[in-house]
């Protein structure tokens, strides 16, 4: 990394910068920076002598000291009563913006050889002055070292976290290509007219186009590269206002508060600044700018005015932590009492590779908000003269190159926020807490020792609640679900409804408004020897409408577990749009044809939906049992209606005599023996019965007594044997944890028998399997008094 020697001028072990390029401190004349308290009022002309005349501080004894010496204002503006019209304004904004006084920074300039620290000590002596420092000399920039557009496949950090920051993601999105924002960088150089940049007219708000102009087109390439056919993709290249400010003055002077200023009066609410700076003071060497207490107070009159600012962490590999000003103040530390916060967002540097873990030169601690790449980073460059407008580097570096790709995470989603109907921008510390928000961006490798905050991720953003851009179509798992994760029933989906004829309006009958919304019965039941007719009904709680959804859906027998190698695929239908606002839309029909439908009777149905923007798993996902437990209660594209309605009356020739028969399997994990739990739960009214039959082995396994019922058949309608245990009829029932084989199919029934003066009543029961305490799969039963067939 870049350093400074003895004298304050830089030196580079590591990288040069291009040949004939101007060194930094060309032409640097030092100051010492004095601020006096608020209440001494100091006009900027013969502020000098009104120092003296008005008692502010020994003026004369100091000049004769000091031979040679000026007084004269270290910020200004040239319009009159512009620093009282934004002050107001910044309070307005920001009611906890405590002003402070800028008019009351001063610089003092010397002739060559004045003992500048001598000078500063003199001056902190008097009972008028809050500090008085000599102001750091040009500190390089925090360098390390030096689709159709042919370089954006080497641009890593546009790729889907945790490599990137999912840049791509946000240019589906309106807005997320920085459409209509601006932003200001502060530095020493640029090529403006680089192939890549030339096209957006980037313009030079104050300050001199100096030098390092390779530095300057790395970060604006970063940043906002043209999507042309050559060299690279920015991260927002459709920005609507590019500037720049310059640290060195054309007075010779080099100044970081200053070009802040001048970038302020010009800059609107939500734009952004970045500043690309770094420096050394109060003994500490390539910290953040922000710990000279001149630029501190510019900025944080800059985020009171809603300017968001990026500020790089400097390249000193300090921890801000222990960074300490002459008065003793841990002024970076969060944890301290003495802590101050500009409202910047400052930005340390990781590696390339995920997981990213903080580079040794890279300034860390509390204060950091985010990370980006500090290294590798493929972008635009030039050469010492300004005159190539067509290079381009692999090593871009640094926290110089980490910041501009959380400024075009911020612009990226200041675009994005602006896009909404509402049309609103974020102010800084909206924007600072989210993009330092870990749910909204990928930590480094070990985010306690490392300290860099996270790196934002858009496409966290875009899909989280903030914004909730993208379509997020669901099918419910129970009435009363809203797609969220969630711990309820997983098996008992109103959306999937099985008819015996087909409907001819189907929106009018089981969409919104229909009535039938939360109906839990409008069909269950196949009939043999003819086509049946599902219907899907989707809702979308996302943000922008879906476009051709594709509702697929399969059918399996019972199961209290429907792993996918129980499931015959049935159809698919396509929802040509599935509107926002979480309203019920219907599919067509989708045709179960009669050569299909292997009996009559009741079956469980799987539903899953997909879309380009919310694509929906595969059935071969469901083979990794991780993926099958994730899927059942995170994954609100994919539901199961294992829900069946059965008469109360027992058919005539039931077996055993008056009860009703409800058959269904117990089933192994598709991978290897699992241990499992079966648990039956009815909810039956006071006489009624109920008897789970299965097989000795079985019942062997779960470690059930049987016993013998006056019905017992000792084998079943198959040749089987079987034994019955009673069921608690209006309670839990729970068999021990054993071993479920891979694969396994159990056959089992549960034997129910309702009163007769109760069978113009409705009940409910129904079978589950847990696996580590945890439901993955049930099969409900509706007892209901006697319906025609639908």
């Amino acid at each position: 990394m870049m350093a400074t020697n003895g004298n304050g001028n830089p030196t580079d072990p590591v990288a040069n910068p291009p040949e004939g390029e101007t060194q930094p401190g060309t032409g640097y004349r030092q100051r010492v920076i004095v601020k006096f308290k608020d209440h001494v009022q100091l006009p900027s002309e013969n502020a000098a002598r009104l120092v003296e005349a008005g008692e502010v501080g020994p003026w004369g004894g100091l000049t004769a000291q000091f031979q040679g010496i000026t007084l004269e204002p270290l910020l200004s503006f040239k319009q009159t009563g512009q620093f009282a019209a934004l002050t107001e304004r910044a309070r307005s904004l920001d009611p906890s913006f405590r002003p402070t006084n800028l008019n009351a920074y001063f610089a003092v300039n010397m002739p060559p050889g004045t003992n500048a620290e001598e000078l500063a000590k003199a001056l902190s002596s008097w009972e008028s002055v809050v500090t008085a420092y000599v102001e750091p000399p040009p500190v390089e920039p925090p360098l390390v070292n030096a689709a159709d557009d042919p370089r954006s496949g080497n641009q890593g950090y546009l790729d889907p976290a945790p490599d990137g920051i999912n840049a791509e993601y946000a240019w589906d999105f309106p807005g997320g290509d920085g459409a209509g924002q601006a932003l200001v960088d502060m530095e020493w150089g640029w090529t403006f007219n680089h192939e890549d940049l030339a096209a957006h007219g980037i313009t030079l708000i104050s300050g001199l186009n100096h030098s390092y102009y390779f530095h300057g087109s790395g970060v604006l390439g970063e940043i906002a590269a043209i999507d042309n056919t050559v060299g690279c993709v920015g991260i927002t290249p459709n920005l609507a206002s590019i500037r720049c400010v310059g640290q060195h003055q054309p007075d010779g002077s080099y100044s970081t508060a200053q070009p802040i200023l001048d970038a302020i009066g010009v800059m609107s609410f939500g734009d952004v600044l970045l500043l690309e700076a770094q420096t050394n003071l109060f003994g500490y060497s390539l910290v953040p700018v922000e710990i000279e207490p001149a630029v501190f107070d510019v900025i944080r009159l800059a985020t009171s005015l809603g300017i968001v600012v990026v500020e790089a962490a400097g390249n000193g590999g300090v921890d801000l932590d222990t960074v300490v000003n002459p008065g003793g103040q841990q002024i970076f530390n969060r944890a301290s009492p003495d802590f101050l916060d500009s409202g910047a967002i400052m930005v340390g540097a990781a590696s390339s590779t995920a997981p990213h873990a903080r580079l040794g030169f890279s300034c860390h601690g509390s204060r950091i908000d985010c990370y980006g790449w500090g290294e590798n980073v493929d972008t635009l460059s030039s050469d010492g003269t300004n005159t190539a407008t067509n290079l381009y580097t692999t090593s871009f570096s640094g926290t110089s190159s980490a910041s501009p790709i959380v400024t075009g995470a911020a612009l990226a989603v200041q675009g994005l926020f602006q896009a909404l109907p509402a049309g609103d921008r974020l102010d800084p510390a909206q924007m600072r807490a989210l993009l330092s928000d870990p749910a909204n961006g990928t930590p480094s490798q070990n985010p306690a020792a490392d300290r860099v905050g996270v790196m934002p991720d858009l496409r966290a953003i875009i899909d989280g609640m903030m914004l909730n851009l993208p379509p997020d179509v669901y099918l419910r798992d129970f009435v009363g679900d809203s797609g969220d994760p969630h711990l309820g029933a997983i098996s008992s989906s109103p959306d999937v409804i099985l008819r015996q004829a087909a409907v001819a309006d189907p929106q009018g009958a089981f969409g919104a408004g229909s009535g039938t919304e939360n109906d839990m019965t409008l069909g269950y039941e196949a009939e043999a020897g003819q086509d049946n007719f599902v219907y899907v009904r989707v809702r979308n709680r996302g943000g922008s409408a879906a476009a051709n959804v594709a509702a697929t859906v399969y059918w399996a027998p019972p199961s209290t577990l429907l792993t996918p190698d129980l499931w015959t695929l049935l159809g698919s239908a396509t929802l040509p749009n599935v509107p926002t606002g979480d309203l019920l839309t219907v599919s067509n029909a989708i045709t179960w044809p009669s050569a299909a439908i292997p009996a009559p009777g009741h079956y469980c149905f799987v539903g899953i939906l997909s879309t380009a923007r919310d694509p929906g798993p595969a059935p071969a996902d469901f083979f990794d049992w991780d993926n099958f437990t994730t899927f059942i209660r995170n994954n609100n594209n994919v539901t199961w209606r294992n829900f069946n309605v059965v008469n109360n009356v027992p058919p005539p020739r039931a077996d055993p005599p008056g009860y009703m028969p409800l058959p269904f399997l117990a089933a192994g994990a598709p991978d290897k023996a699992r241990r499992m739990r079966l648990e039956i739960v009815a909810r039956l009214p006071a006489g009624a019965e109920a008897v789970l039959e299965l097989s000795p082995e079985f019942a062997e396994l779960v470690r059930a007594r049987p016993h013998l019922m006056p019905y017992t058949p000792f084998r079943n309608a198959e040749g089987c044997r079987v034994v019955h245990i009673p069921i608690n009829h209006c309670g839990r029932t729970k068999f021990p944890e054993v071993a479920f084989p891979a694969k396994a199919r159990i056959p089992l029934r549960l034997l129910v028998k309702i009163p007769e003066e109760l069978r113009q009543h409705e009940f409910e029961l129904f079978a589950r399997q847990l696996y580590q305490g945890d439901e993955v799969g049930r099969v409900t039963w509706r007892l209901v008094p006697y319906r025609e067939p639908q």
